[in-house]
This record gives structure tokens, sequence and C-alpha cells, in this order.
């Protein structure tokens, strides 16, 4: 079977530890993979406006599944915006101001936006993950389509926290982890699954002409969805468990490797 999409999760996937990767190998790839009409698609928690960044040349012609599936938008139009209605976000809100160890980022369409009061370190590292990132005094009266909560908070509070959220707020949005010391608060199957989906429908592309790259608990239902579910060598054990194949590590260009045995048709491509 013909491979003709290509998803890549960003942050320990297809970015090395140190948030970067061999632009001029992948763009060499690029090409190749428009000869052979294999499609590429950046699937990420991370805000569109970041995702756009990493790929200068090409983001006008490539496709984004970002905020988790919250907003896809292909070639420079939008596919999809999930939204969740002020009185969810209200709700969603109310609880998380009672977790005084969790850091808020509320992900809008226009910007995300956290709260001026918070740590400068916290700050500093959201503004590299948020490229429209507005401080505020407090999430009130904000106008804009929300459609995911982004929450930092302690590694010993995470577990506890996870299953806090799933009761608490069960039927409005939906934890998931996100990365290290990091959970998305998401709607219900709004998920990067999801987001591919829809752009399959558009496109024509069954499940089994997918190849999938992730290493988060975000990225299972891609993985588990699409005919190649890669995680990544560096995954925690239970991400590799989901997805029946394994990609060397993101410090060692893993997606890239096996982009180059899809190009080639080399197996397990090669059918």
């Amino acid at each position: 079977m013909a491979v003709k999409l290509i998803a890549v999760d960003m942050d320990g996937t297809f970015l090395n530890d140190q948030k970067s990767y061999n632009r001029a190998r992948f763009l060499k790839q690029y090409e190749r993979m428009k000869e052979q009409e294999i499609r590429f698609v950046v699937a990420s928690g991370n805000q569109y406006y970041q995702l756009i960044s990493f790929f200068p040349e090409i983001a006008h012609e490539i496709s984004f599944v970002s905020e988790n599936g919250g907003w896809v938008v292909s070639e420079g139009r939008d596919v999809f915006n999930g939204e969740l209605t002020p009185e969810e976000v209200q709700t969603v809100l109310d609880h998380l101001q009672t977790l005084p160890w969790v850091q808020v980022i509320t992900c809008g369409k226009h910007s995300g936006y956290t709260l001026a009061s918070y740590d400068d370190a916290f700050k500093r590292m959201a503004s590299h993950y948020y490229h429209r990132l507005e401080m505020v005094e407090s999430f009130e009266n904000i106008n804009d389509i929300f459609f995911k909560f982004a929450l930092n908070l302690p590694d010993d509070e995470l577990l506890k926290t996870m299953d806090d959220l799933t009761t608490a707020l069960e039927g409005i949005v939906v934890p998931v982890s996100s990365g290290h010391g990091s959970i998305d608060l998401i709607i219900p199957g709004v998920h990067k699954a999801n987001g591919l989906r829809l752009l399959q429908e558009q496109w024509g592309i069954r499940d089994e002409e997918v190849v999938t790259f992730g290493d988060g608990g975000n990225d299972v239902e891609m993985l588990r969805q699409a005919g190649y579910g890669f995680a990544m060598r560096n995954a925690p054990d239970r991400i590799k468990a989901v997805a029946p194949y394994q990609a060397p590590s993101n410090n060692d260009e893993g997606v890239l490797e096996i982009i180059d045995q899809i190009l080639d048709g080399k197996p397990p491509f090669d059918r």
C-alpha cells in the first residue's frame, strides 16, 4: 500500500532536544514527497503561530493540526476550529483556580493568554511555545475562540491532577499528557487523529495510507489510527506499547530516517 500522508508530532519527535531539525535534509525529502504525491502534516499540541515558524519555506503549502487538533489549517486556509462555549470555559477556569500548583494558558485562535502574576521562568518557557501570548491580569472578559487549555505543574502532581481533572471536568474537556510536567485539556474527540481524519476525508486518503510519528500521550489516537504508527525510541514504554512500529530517537533524526525508507520503498513500505 502506497503511503500518501506523513504526520509528525514536533517536540520529542521531529525536533531534537535542542528544538531544531536537519532542515537541509528534510527539504530535500520534501521535494521527493511532492514528486510522490505524499502529503506532509505537522500534528502538535503547540500553537499554530509557533509551528509555522519551523517551516518558513513551505508553511503555505503544508498542513497543520495544531493545538492537539483544536485548529486545523491546510495551505494557509482553515479546515476546522474547535470551540468551547463561554460557559464551558468559565467552568474549567473556576476549577483550575482551585489548584494552586497549576499554571494555565488559555488557548485561543487569536492568541494564548496567561496571567501576568505567574513567575517569570514560566512565562519565558511559555513564550517559546506560544508566539502569540498575552499577559493578562485575569482570564475574565477575553474575546476569542477557545479550544484548549495548557497546564504547567510539578511532575509529582501530574498523575493525581490528571485523575482529578478527568472526573471534575468530564464531558467538557479531556486531560492528555503533552510532555514533561504538562497537561493539555482538549475538547472530547477533538484530538490529533480527528484533525488528520478531516484532512484525509478532504484528500481521499485511507488510514492504511498514513504514517504517523509521536512520543507522548497526546499522540496515542493518531498512532493507533494510522496504518503505520511509529513511536519514537525515546518515548515512554506506554506509548511504544500502542504503536506497531518504532523509529530511532528524536536526537538521531529518527523521523527523517523513516521518511527515507518511505521514499525509497523499503520495508515495511514496499507493498
